[in-house]
């Protein structure tokens, strides 16, 4: 087992010296908290360019699509190559760290076992994380979406256009939230060129919360229409939003009540031990 640990510890060693600083540029755009083993996340890299996935599967299209979502469609490219990457390089550790328990215990069915699920359950846990970000992104632009349509409904109503209020609503608060930084986008493609009302559609789109789709459905009819009947739309639309964070405030507050269940429990059977022990070791003495 010493022998086969040092030659798989010495191929990393060699893989990695082969990447070199050929992803240097890559690795420097990445979180160390989303990717804390982004220091040798290029051996990931190097296998898969040695073995020129091409990412045509249904599979590859469905993480593409997610990582479009949460990086842009412009970032999605490269993310997909970082996200199997890293899935790989993972992997690669976990076996790593296999064979070193295996230097303390004897090889056996278990042992075999715990070999083959290790990199299988990181592999798809690392699918589960990226659809667990989403899920969290879309809550966190739900919950603030209310605050966004109620500024921009005022600003509107006090004579500014759709697209002035829009600006100006993004920039006067420096949030760095997901909601905001796709409201600048949106300026910022307005800016370059990209006529407003498919401004306003690929901000849904990059979204993908259905609470958005349908302002932005409402937004572009009044555009055509003009923006006489939109403030008392937006307004009722606005107390909608309101509902709809105060119902989505209480299911979360019900999930985590749930959570808090398993604690409880544990909690209580520990009490009941420590009540119930001397009386039961005094009947013992009895």
């Amino acid at each position: 087992m010493v022998l086969v640990l040092a030659v798989y510890l010495a191929i990393l060693v060699v893989l990695f010296l082969l990447a070199g600083r050929n992803y240097e540029d890559v690795l420097g755009q990445l979180d160390r908290k989303q990717y804390p083993c982004r220091d040798v996340l290029s051996i990931g890299l190097f296998l898969v360019d040695v073995f020129k996935y091409s990412f045509n599967s249904g599979y590859d299209r469905r993480i593409f699509t997610a990582l479009a979502e949460l990086h842009g469609s412009k970032r999605a490219r490269m993310m997909l190559k970082v996200h199997f990457g890293n899935k790989i390089s993972l992997m690669l550790l976990s076996e790593l760290f296999v064979m070193f328990i295996g230097l303390f215990s004897t090889p056996d069915t278990g042992y075999i076992v715990f070999g083959l699920s290790l990199p299988i359950g990181i592999a798809v846990f690392t699918d589960r994380d990226l659809f667990e970000r989403i899920k969290k992104r879309r809550l966190a632009i739900q919950l603030e979406f209310p605050d966004f349509v109620n500024k921009l409904t005022l600003l509107i109503n006090a004579g500014m256009t759709v697209s002035k209020a829009w600006e100006k609503t993004a920039y006067d608060q420096n949030r760095q939230t997901p909601l905001y930084y796709e409201l600048r986008s949106t300026i910022q493609d307005v800016r370059s060129g990209i006529p407003e009302h498919r401004a306003y559609e690929e901000f849904a789109k990059r979204c993908r919360v259905p609470v958005i789709t349908r302002f932005v459905s409402v937004i572009l009819q009044n555009l055509r229409k003009g923006n006489a009947q939109l403030v008392p739309i937006l307004r009722v639309y606005a107390n909608e939003c309101w509902e709809l964070r105060k119902s989505t405030a209480k299911r979360l507050g019900e999930e985590a009540s749930t959570k808090l269940l398993l604690p409880m429990m544990l909690m209580f059977i520990a009490v009941l031990l420590i009540v119930g022990m001397p009386a039961v070791l005094s009947l013992r003495n009895i």
